[in-house]
């Protein structure tokens, strides 16, 4: 197939040009003005300013099909209208325009129900392709690998794990780039996922903050000593920015981020359990092979590197 890679420029938009490329697909991987991320040779660069309407018209024609991988870096208001909302439904508008055969988006495990900013903005742009006249699926993954490696160098250098209240507060079934791209890449030519919401997660069991430092603990030989932070010190910076917001609105994006952290440390990232509606890892799909496990001991061996960009807690 001639697939329309949009995000290509990020981390899970290279693992899928990879996965696209090694599938035998001829990938147009669509990249950010200014970037140039290692792509396989095979694969045709198009950069576009993919905020602007009519910047996609061009790479859609002839295509087959498409992949969204498109998120906003911060996921504040701002940029999550701009990108994660705007930018995919423009995205979905030009492949219905070149009467793709079917679309697959990235989008979130947490968007259902939507409360911060960029919850919202995901939603909108799920609503819009589920409202299109074209095949689609909606992959929504859980935790990723690199928004749990943010304490990996500090505890390696001695220092404690951080957790919030005890640890347990929350579970997640991370999954990898590449087993993500896998999953992704699947989505174009399954027929049992045309039409569908798919939550998705990685093997092995569900993950706590404890189970992470435990895993850590095994790896570095050495007990690692946790640090408990206590959720309200979270509920008053997201209380006193929200304040400041107020008064001064230049501060509505550090409001934000408050938000988003504290939604994060409380909240498991699962797939939700129908008939309790809360989150649950037996209700939660698994797809690929490589464990947050093998990822900790690629990056304390120096075979990977911290890749987290804007996607991490710590």
């Amino acid at each position: 197939m001639d697939v329309v890679l949009l995000g290509a420029s990020g981390s899970i938009g290279r693992a899928t040009a990879r996965a696209l490329d090694a599938a035998g697909h001829r990938v147009r991987a669509v990249l950010r003005p200014g970037s140039d991320p290692d792509l396989p040779g095979g694969v045709t660069r198009h950069r576009a300013d993919v905020t602007r309407d009519g910047a996609l018209d061009a790479v859609m024609a002839g295509a087959d099909a498409a992949i969204c991988c498109l998120a906003s870096r911060t996921g504040t208001a701002g940029d999550a209208r701009r990108i994660d909302r705007d930018a995919t439904i423009r995205a979905v508008a030009a492949a219905e325009t070149a009467r793709l055969s079917r679309f697959v988006l990235l989008s979130a495990i947490c968007v259902d129900p939507p409360v911060l900013a960029f919850q919202h903005a995901k939603r909108a742009a799920e609503d819009r392709l589920m409202a299109a006249s074209l095949g689609w699926a909606i992959v929504r993954p859980t935790a990723f690998f690199k928004s749990l490696s943010g304490q990996v160098a500090r505890v390696a250098a001695g220092k404690p794990f951080l957790v919030f209240g005890d640890g347990r507060l929350t579970a997640c079934a991370p999954i990898s780039d590449a087993d993500l791209a896998d999953y992704l890449v699947g989505c174009l030519s399954d027929p049992a996922a045309a039409g569908r919401v798919l939550p998705v997660g990685g093997p092995g069991p569900a993950l706590t903050p404890r189970d992470q430092a435990a895993i850590l603990s095994d790896l570095l030989g050495r007990p690692v000593p946790i640090r408990r932070i206590p959720v309200a010190v979270l509920d008053g910076a997201a209380l006193l920015l929200g304040l400041a917001a107020r008064l001064r609105p230049a501060w509505a994006p550090k409001a934000e981020l408050a938000r988003i952290g504290r939604f994060y440390a409380t909240t498991s990232m699962l797939a939700t359990d129908p008939v309790t509606g809360r989150p649950d890892a037996a209700a939660t799909p698994r797809h690929g092979t490589d464990t947050l496990r093998d990822h900790y001991a690629r990056l304390l061996s120096g075979e990977a590197r911290d890749d987290r960009g804007t996607h991490a807690v710590f």
